[in-house]
């Protein structure tokens, strides 16, 4: 399945990095940044998660919330955000349910290595729940200009 601008978003229920549930239904009326990425504190995600942790006053100002997802647990997750003061969940997706609703877990090629993992993509969802925006092609380190542009 390949979602699609235009698309319900896929709802899930989730654990945050302290273990509370995080839903699709508690962002109704809101717009939703929902970022899938690999791995936490790697150079990508770190940069990515920066990028939008030193912009994340300005994604609030224009109605955005922001939600990270990758497949790290509740305590990988708690150092990451501690390490780098982020201000954002970030769910712990340990069964793959949230990454495999969205599409994004998939076959990935890495120093002639091929295995399976988090394809990083960025679903802008808007306050009805349908996708407004896929963002594949992540600039980690000017994410947030992608996603308001």
């Amino acid at each position: 399945m390949t979602l699609q601008v235009g698309d319900s978003a896929p709802d899930f229920t989730a654990k945050d990095q302290d273990g509370q549930s995080i839903s699709l239904h508690d962002f109704k009326g809101k717009k939703l940044v929902l970022y899938f990425y690999p791995k936490d504190d790697t150079p990508g995600c770190t940069a990515q998660a920066c990028d939008l942790r030193d912009n994340y006053e300005r994604m609030l100002a224009q109605g955005y919330a922001v939600v990270g997802v990758s497949v790290d647990d509740e305590k990988s997750h708690q150092k990451f955000i501690k390490k780098f003061d982020l201000p954002f969940p970030l769910i712990a997706d340990t069964d793959h349910a949230v990454v495999e609703s969205y599409g994004v877990w998939g076959e990935k090629k890495n120093y002639g290595r091929t295995y399976l993992g988090t394809i990083r993509t960025t679903f802008v969802i808007d306050e009805q729940g349908k996708i407004e925006d896929i963002i594949s092609k992540v600039n980690t380190k000017e994410h947030t200009s992608q996603i308001l542009s």
